[in-house]
């Protein structure tokens, strides 16, 4: 156990090397994020293919509903939506349940760029792995589901 190690954390750790392992996934879950939104080849700003790609998941919604999701200030999200609205990748239409309210929404175009994108970053993620061994890619399908666990703990 180094100094620096939680004595519980190194403990349920047994064998394995807790500062190492984080220090790692850290670094790999950086270079791969990066990687990815390279492969993307939106065009679009970070800021804005989030914007995007949270109003596909979670919309139609209103722009305050968007800026708690994005975790920014509404003028900010505004600025995002401005510029997506005239890249024609969402529209502002006004919610069925009260026309005084506006809502936010991906259009055709919006979906299509999501999904390019999207079959872009697979493409290049099914290419490394098809290069794996079959215990490296066994190896890597447990770890995700160690991953996912970590996720969802921090989503609830």
């Amino acid at each position: 156990m180094t100094p620096m190690t939680p004595p519980l954390a190194a403990a349920r750790a047994g064998d394995v090397d807790v500062d190492d392992v984080t220090a790692r996934l850290r670094l790999s879950a950086t270079r791969l994020a990066r990687i990815l939104r390279q492969q993307a080849d939106t065009g679009l700003t970070l800021t804005r293919m989030s914007a995007l790609a949270a109003i596909h998941r979670a919309g139609p919604l209103t722009l305050g509903a968007l800026a708690d999701v994005e975790h920014v200030a509404p003028p900010s999200i505004t600025k995002v939506v401005d510029h997506l609205e005239r890249d024609g990748l969402v529209e502002r239409r006004s919610d069925p349940a009260d026309g005084r309210v506006r809502l936010v929404a991906t259009t055709p175009a919006g979906v299509d760029l999501l999904d390019a994108s999207r079959a872009r970053k697979d493409a290049w993620l099914a290419t490394r792995l098809a290069t794996l061994e079959p215990s490296e890619l066994a190896r890597l399908a447990g770890a995700l589901d160690a991953l996912e666990h970590i996720i969802r703990k921090d989503e609830q």
